[in-house]
């Protein structure tokens, strides 16, 4: 070993101990006759100290040559220090080099590898291996490494079995765009990379595997966000012999599990909400529960007075900023400009001031009295000193914006605090979405998500209605999870790929492995699947996914580090049967 101890090891009680310490050089502080080195690995920084002596001329020539990122090793005698540092773990001591040998020296690097970097994002994930080094990004992937093991000791307690599925199998056309493989010794067929081993981990529960789980890597190639990567991580989960009710308790043990072991955190209680409700209230189905600001309808008390934009518009909405009264007209307008930007899309904003004295001051005075508006405030539970804000029009948009508008306000009055946690429950999804574009239905969850039993029949009559034995995971209004009890049964099977455009044929093509193993004594059940990076970022405090991530891509889907995707060699298209278009190579 080229070291006795790590350089976050040593303390007070090892003062006169000989040790060998290995490093990256963080910093130099050269005083002549005196020079201080920061050394630095993954566990910590420990300072070198090197003293003018005559016998020492060449360590301390040795010393003076160090640049950041050196990689050194360094032999000595701990020390106390004078001057402790008690900011950091190893303050009061310093090692007294004796030898000091150079593993290998180091360019200068593009940006400084500290907490406060002058790199910027594209820069640093050029060199994604120097931000590595940042204690921050370091403690972001140690982070991501404890929950991975949390989780693992959670489900083997829990009796799961971890089963690795296949990484190359079949394209199916439901869900996001597959990323496809060329299959060499198939010429013209093609691999797709699994979205999510979904069919896989049915058929375990076929097999007689009844609590299966694996942290797999999942890819989609779809549009990228902050929190989208082409290639992300699942844990993902099913259970046999199982009700919803079952799969919802055994994971909110093991969210609760997560948090108690990771964050110290004590979890409240998982409420349920149906989708329903979620959209009805908050306009969206991952409400954020960190602040109340529900909303009201406000139809029947707006329409008739007069007020032509409420009594044209399919729904009006209003929520109650508590204590938000006192906001200024240049806020009010910065407010209006907010909602009518094109990613929002409202065409105004009315707002209500709740005066202290009982009276009233709002944008549409001319058309409702005082009386009015105290019906308004009423509805919405305000009190003197809150704010009124209202959107109306058809009732599909104006909830989606008002649901930006609610968060947006939530954030400018605090009320989304990163150490609160608020989970939730979200139940009862519709089974089917229309699609305007292909002017049919598709599948809200997926083509396997089985129907409530009770609106089995809908399915003929108004298929929009059904809904779904799916539920999603939701904490402080990002989704982290989400899964349904499963059909297994062929008929019911059948039934759905019918609605969901499927021709017989084409369904047995797409699926026949999936409907036969169902004819072999498939037992009912269900699953999810948590998005493993998303839930890392809720636990770092984080919006972004990309630093728990050890080679994340950036929002182009490109690993800028090792400059891919890219063109390969002409030969290897041919041997893969692959004609490619010059120009767009290009």
């Amino acid at each position: 070993m080229l070291r006795t101890h790590t350089c976050g090891e040593l303390r007070i009680s090892d003062v006169n101990k000989e040790v060998s310490l290995s490093g990256w050089v963080q910093r130099v502080r050269n005083k002549g006759g005196l020079i201080w080195v920061d050394l630095r690995d993954r566990y910590g920084l420990t300072q070198l100290i090197f003293e003018e002596d005559s016998s020492q001329k060449e360590l301390l020539q040795k010393a003076a040559s160090l640049g950041r990122e050196f990689v050194v090793l360094a032999h000595g005698l701990v020390i106390e220090r004078a001057s402790k540092n008690d900011k950091m773990p190893t303050g009061d001591i310093e090692i007294k080099v004796s030898q000091l040998e150079i593993l290998n020296p180091s360019k200068v690097p593009p940006f400084i590898i500290e907490d406060e970097t002058d790199g910027g994002e594209e820069l640093r994930m050029k060199y994604r291996y120097l931000d590595l080094r940042r204690n921050v990004i370091r403690e972001k992937l140690q982070l991501r490494h404890r929950m991975m093991q949390e989780t693992r000791k959670y489900m083997d307690g829990e009796n799961f079995i971890e089963v690795e599925t296949p990484v190359l199998i079949k394209s199916t056309p439901e869900g996001a765009r597959d990323f496809v493989v060329p299959s060499r010794v198939n010429p013209g067929e093609f691999y797709a990379l699994p979205q999510s081993p979904q069919t896989f981990k049915q058929l375990l529960m076929v097999s007689g595997f009844d609590r299966y789980f694996q942290i797999v890597k999942c890819f989609r190639d779809e549009d990228l966000r902050a929190d989208r990567q082409p290639e992300f991580t699942q844990i993902d989960c099913e259970m046999a012999f199982v009700t919803q009710e079952d799969i919802l308790n055994t994971f909110e043990g093991l969210v609760k599990h997560l948090f108690n072991t990771v964050k110290k955190v004590e979890l409240e209680e998982v409420k349920k909400m149906t989708y329903a409700d979620a959209m009805k209230f908050y306009g969206n189905d991952k409400p954020d529960l960190r602040f109340d600001m529900k909303f009201a309808e406000l139809n029947g008390l707006t329409q008739g007075k007069g007020f032509g934009i409420f009594d044209q518009a399919e729904i009006i909405l209003g929520i109650c900023a508590k204590g938000a009264g006192e906001y200024t007209r240049k806020q009010l307008d910065e407010l209006t400009d907010w909602v009518k930007r094109p990613q929002i899309g409202a065409k105004g904003l009315v707002y209500v001031k709740c005066n202290a004295d009982g009276t009233f001051k709002s944008t549409v005075d001319k058309f409702y009295s005082n009386e009015d508006l105290k019906a308004w405030a009423d509805l919405m539970g305000a009190q003197p000193g809150d704010l009124l804000l209202v959107l109306s029009g058809d009732e599909k948009s104006t909830r989606k914006q008002m649901s930006e508008l609610r968060l947006k306000m939530g954030e400018e009055l605090g009320l989304r605090d990163r150490n609160i946690f608020k989970p939730l429950w979200v139940v009862d999804f519709p089974l089917l979405e229309w699609d305007e574009e292909t002017q049919r239905y598709h599948a809200m969850h997926h083509p396997f998500t089985s129907p409530k039993k009770e609106d089995i029949p809908l399915l003929e009559t108004n298929p929009g209605e059904v809904r779904a034995n799916a539920y999603d995971l939701v904490i402080n209004g990002v989704e982290i999870g989400g899964g349904s009890i499963r059909i297994h049964d062929r008929a019911t099977q059948q039934l759905m790929f019918k609605h969901l455009g499927f021709t017989d044929e084409e369904a047995q093509k797409q699926f026949g492995f999936l409907m036969e193993a169902f004819e072999y004594g498939a037992p009912p059940h269900g699953g999810i699947a948590f998005g493993f990076d998303r839930l890392c970022a809720i636990f770092g405090g984080s919006d972004s996914i990309r630093d728990y991530i050890a080679f994340p891509k950036n929002n182009s889907g490109r690993d800028v580090m090792i400059d891919t995707p890219s063109t390969i060699a002409d030969e290897q298209l041919k041997e893969l049967s692959i004609q490619v278009n010059i120009q767009n190579k290009s």
